[in-house]
C-alpha cells in the first residue's frame, strides 16, 4: 500500500493550468501510455493505453475511470475500479513568480512497487509541464 505526493513549478498561469487539465480530452498529451479517452455518464470515462509490461506482450488495454472536476479550489479528483485502489487528487495553485503555478500530485494505491510509482508520477508530471507550456506557446 502506498500513498505517494509530487509537486512541480509550471511557467503558466494557475487558472490556465487548470483549464487546460479540467479538458480530460488532454489526457493523451501529457500521459505518453494513453492513445485515447472518451468522457460519458458525468465524470465517467473510458481510457485506452498502449503498454508493454515486462511479463506480456506489447498490447492496448481499454479500461473504466473517473474523473471528478472542483472548480472550486482548482481540483481534480480521480480513480478507477480494481484490485489496486488506484485513486488520487491533483491540485493547482499559485507559483512563487507571477504567471507560474505550483502542481501537486498525490495519489493512492495497493501496488507495493513504490519506485515504479514513482517514476509514473514524476513521468506525469513532466509531461503535464512540457505539454502546458507548449500549448501556450
Amino acid at each position: 500500500m502506498g500513498d505517494y505526493s509530487e509537486t512541480i513549478t509550471v511557467a503558466v498561469p494557475p487558472e490556465r493550468l487548470f483549464s487546460y487539465l479540467a479538458d480530460v480530452q488532454n489526457l493523451p498529451a501529457y500521459l505518453p501510455r494513453l492513445t485515447s479517452v472518451r468522457p460519458h455518464d458525468g465524470d465517467k470515462v473510458t481510457v485506452t493505453a498502449h503498454i508493454d509490461p515486462a511479463d506480456a506482450p506489447e498490447q492496448d488495454v481499454t479500461s473504466e475511470a473517473w474523473i471528478h472536476v472542483v472548480e472550486d479550489g482548482r481540483s481534480l479528483e480521480w480513480g478507477a475500479p480494481g484490485p489496486h485502489d488506484y485513486h488520487g487528487r491533483l491540485h493547482v495553485a499559485g507559483g512563487d513568480d507571477a504567471g507560474t503555478s505550483r502542481l501537486t500530485v498525490e495519489m493512492h494505491t495497493e501496488r507495493t512497487e513504490g519506485e515504479q510509482v514513482d517514476h509514473g508520477l514524476d513521468e506525469a508530471l513532466a509531461g503535464i509541464k512540457n505539454a502546458v507550456e507548449s500549448a501556450e506557446r
